[in-house]
């Protein structure tokens, strides 16, 4: 009853509305947007000219080991040498997302501990590794020797006999279902399978499907491993429209619409494979107002990426990305709500809630993210807009680890960072903040100016005349308001000085010159 209520007052029940998948492709990058109801809920972006490589399967040759980090550096052909932690170089355990599932029969292989990397891999030995996250800033990439490749339905663990369902599926009985079915499937000794979220309700026929295409697909990677001494790739992980296809295209989506008829064509193929009956989904949009225009995915675009992000209800969310964690403030805005505070501020966390987790996915911010709510007395509240952001964060693909609202109200939490996210792809630092989203003002920059006046000139007492060059908008300030100061600064020191504004400097840029020999002064 509460739930419903709260998506009531979001406006939020959203059974029955479209779900659309829009591809914009264009000489220089591609676009995927996926639409519920015209509302954007996800979107990718992908350039020719920084591909990422996550996902990418290699053979590698061991660089160095660093016992004090217990590591390996790997060189896998790359600009930087990837790092190979100990654990991820053993067979891994499945995450607290799937569930193991016990196929009796078979003989367990013998464990191997982190004492044992260093000899299974010294330097200068091949080694097979898959990329988990790609490079980030100056880090390289990170790798692991667990292997895996996804399908439709199905991950093969082709080095890891560990067989697992996907904890999302929670219908007790359509786990058991697919427990039968993941017995029977013919899987290779010392393979494994993990059943993904979108084979729920599937018929047996799509997994063994699945199966053959990825049993098929590791047939190739294992010849491409003899064909050439290492560092090597052996699997470049599919290009964004592809893994589109892969991950979103379920029976949710109503309409897969393309703007590039050589790509639709290339996804009804794709797609043939998967399910004869959703290729008709997929249409070619020929149309000559641009596809992103069409469906509103541009506006949208440009409003959810800004620093302030405001709510249906008249309040906002202010998003600052840094280093080392991003942090989410949520503020009342023009929401004052009426004479019940305490219920205003708990439905305008509650709207909160949902568009961070929105703005998670969309952005695809990852690693420490605090999230400020509006304080909340009651402690059921806080449980309510908890519950609800975790709800939201069902749908992302990511894996996220979220703690309980402190007494402070501050919600903090992990979301996995495989890529860089979608802000530091679209834009650059700024040239005149340097990221700091601010410059210092006239008169700041006044002061700076006179002070470094007055320290050239007690410094070099034998040079009498200066030229001072400053950014346009400092030049204003001196000569509007503090030249009187100036002329104090010239009689105190019995110097001359000139001033020249120069519109290609720096805003907090300055030169002080000696106007005799144009020579700069330090």
């Amino acid at each position: 009853m509460i739930i419903q209520k709260i998506k009531e007052f979001l406006g939020i029940a959203r059974k029955g509305t479209a779900k659309e998948i829009i591809i914009n492709v264009e000489p220089l990058e591609d676009r995927v947007a996926l639409l519920e109801g015209g509302v954007l809920e996800e979107f990718s972006i992908e350039r020719d000219s920084d591909r990422n490589i996550s996902g990418n399967i290699y053979k590698g040759r061991v660089h160095n080991i660093e016992p004090a980090l217990k590591a390996l550096f790997i060189d896998i052909g790359v600009e930087k040498n990837a790092f190979l932690h100990y654990w991820d170089a053993m067979p891994a355990a499945l995450d607290n997302g799937v569930e193991q599932i016990e196929r009796g029969g078979k003989k367990k292989a013998k464990k191997i501990t982190q004492n044992d990397i260093p000899k299974l891999y010294p330097p200068g030995s091949d080694i097979i590794v898959q990329v988990t996250k790609g490079p980030i800033g100056t880090k390289g990439a990170r790798i692991t020797t667990n292997v895996s490749l996804a399908g439709r339905f199905l991950v093969l663990t082709p080095f890891t006999d560990t067989f697992g369902i996907s904890r999302k599926i929670e219908d007790p009985q359509e786990r058991q279902r697919l427990r039968k079915i993941l017995n029977e499937l013919d899987v290779p000794d010392g393979m494994g399978v993990i059943m993904r979220t979108a084979g729920e309700d599937m018929k047996a026929r799509y997994f063994v499907r699945d199966l053959a295409i990825l049993l098929k697909q590791w047939e190739a990677i294992e010849q491409e491993m003899n064909k050439g001494a290492a560092p090597r790739i052996l699997l470049e992980e599919p290009d964004l429209v592809e893994r589109t296809v892969r991950d979103f295209l379920t029976d949710e989506i109503d309409r897969v619409v393309i703007d590039d008829l050589e790509t639709c064509d290339r996804v009804k193929g794709l797609v043939r494979e998967i399910s004869k009956r959703s290729e008709k989904l997929i249409t070619w949009h020929s149309d000559p107002v641009p596809v992103f225009e069409k469906y509103n995915v541009n506006k949208q675009i440009d409003s959810a990426f800004r620093r302030q992000v405001w709510l249906k209800s008249g309040a906002y969310l202010v998003i600052d990305e840094t280093e080392a964690l991003v942090a989410i403030d949520v503020n009342t805005g023009r929401n004052k709500g009426g004479s019940d505070t305490d219920n205003t501020i708990f439905n305008t966390n509650l709207e909160a809630a949902e568009e961070a987790a929105r703005q998670l996915r969309l952005r695809n911010m990852g690693g420490i993210i605090i999230i400020d709510f509006i304080d909340m007395k009651s402690r059921k509240d806080q449980q309510q807009v908890l519950k609800h952001f975790k709800d939201n964060l069902k749908r992302d693909k990511a894996k996220t680890h979220v703690l309980p609202i402190s007494p402070l109200g501050l919600l903090e939490m992990t979301r996995q960072r495989v890529q860089e996210s979608i802000s530091r792809a679209l834009y650059m630092e700024c040239p005149h903040c340097k990221g700091r989203g601010t410059v210092k003002s006239p008169e700041s920059m006044s002061v700076e100016v006179q002070r470094e006046i007055n320290r050239i000139m007690a410094k070099h007492p034998d040079v009498h005349e200066l030229r001072v060059i400053v950014h346009p908008t400092v030049l204003d300030r001196l000569r509007k308001e503090d030249e009187q100061l100036l002329v104090d600064l010239e009689r105190r020191h019995q110097g001359k000085m000139a001033f020249r504004s120069d519109a290609s400097f720096h805003y907090e840029e300055f030169k002080v010159l000696n106007s005799q020999t144009e020579q700069e002064l330090t």
